[in-house]
């Protein structure tokens, strides 16, 4: 006898866009990322756009993280080399556990459009109090290429073998 299809389970998903230079108008990625994650199905619980800053970075996402409306978090921006990029920085001290393969997977399918100028993204992710948080680079492509690529799948229940949604959720699922 055959399993019934998995059902799909709607997300509450935070994006925050850090940068110096856009407006909430101006922000393309985050735009994108919005757009994305509710044409997929889930909600959006919540945008800002702050400074780079980790102090207001850290202050954001932990807000975030304490909520139990909050099941996971996209951010654009910071992720590069300049001074004032600092999101690996802000929010790794906050990780429960990290999610090393995001970083490396990114890197890997960027390596395709971007060539070795991936080395120089510096994507990361990680888990805290059960939330996700997931770190893309600025710009629109990267914000797609994480989206499509990666987040997509793994924020569908649906998806097998394994995908996130019962670690958000603080499930147990059996492993058939």
């Amino acid at each position: 006898m055959s399993k019934p299809a998995a059902q799909f389970t709607p997300l509450n998903i935070a994006v925050l866009t850090v940068s110096d230079s856009r407006t909430l108008a101006e922000d393309t990625s985050g735009q994108y990322l919005v757009d994305s994650l509710t044409e997929a199905g889930h909600h959006l619980a919540d945008r800002q756009l702050i400074t780079d800053d980790i102090y207001q970075i850290r202050a954001v996402i932990s807000g975030w993280i304490a909520s139990p409306d909050v099941h996971a978090v996209i951010t654009t921006g910071g992720t590069g080399f300049f001074i004032r990029d600092s999101m690996p920085e802000a929010v790794s001290v906050l990780f429960d556990k990290s999610i090393d393969g995001f970083g490396e997977m990114f890197r890997l399918i960027s390596k395709d459009e971007i060539g070795m100028s991936t080395v120089q993204s510096r994507a990361v992710a990680g888990m805290a109090n059960g939330t996700g948080i997931f770190c893309l680079p600025g710009s629109s492509g990267a914000c797609r290429t994480g989206w499509e690529n990666i987040l997509k799948d793994q924020f569908d229940s649906r998806t097998r073998p394994c995908n996130f949604v019962p670690h958000f959720l603080a499930q147990n699922p059996s492993h058939d």
